[in-house]
């Protein structure tokens, strides 16, 4: 299990540079509520963006994205309206995105982003 934990935090450092990179701010990473976690909250212009983050060694068992279920969705919903809730101070339109990491042993990690992929 630790090493399944540290490929997920290497990928959500591989995502936040991502974002970085991409112009759009990072604001909060890991929150948890008792509903469950949300990788990282960023800023986009005026869009709260709430990122969902999924990384595999390699696609044997899948794109990372396939395990964005409708179900994970909602949850994210949910997960968003809380955050927003516990801050009321920010304000904007709320966008969830997803990243999807593909980060093998021996080659640089492939990053795939999809924006609003719930609103």
């Amino acid at each position: 299990m630790a090493a399944k934990d540290e490929l997920g935090r290497r990928g959500e450092r591989i995502a936040e540079q991502h974002l970085i990179r991409s112009g759009i701010r990072v604001v909060d990473r890991n929150w948890r509520c008792p509903i469950g976690e949300i990788d990282l909250i960023a800023r986009d212009g005026d869009d709260v963006v709430f990122v969902e983050v999924k990384t595999r060694r390699g696609v044997g068992y899948g794109h990372p994205l396939e395990a964005i279920t409708p179900v994970k969705l909602a949850r994210l919903r949910r997960l968003a309206g809380a955050w927003c809730a516990a801050h009321p101070e920010v304000r904007g339109s709320v966008r969830i995105d997803a990243i999807g990491i593909v980060a093998a042993r021996d080659a640089a990690p492939v990053v795939e982003h999809l924006q609003g992929v719930y609103r």
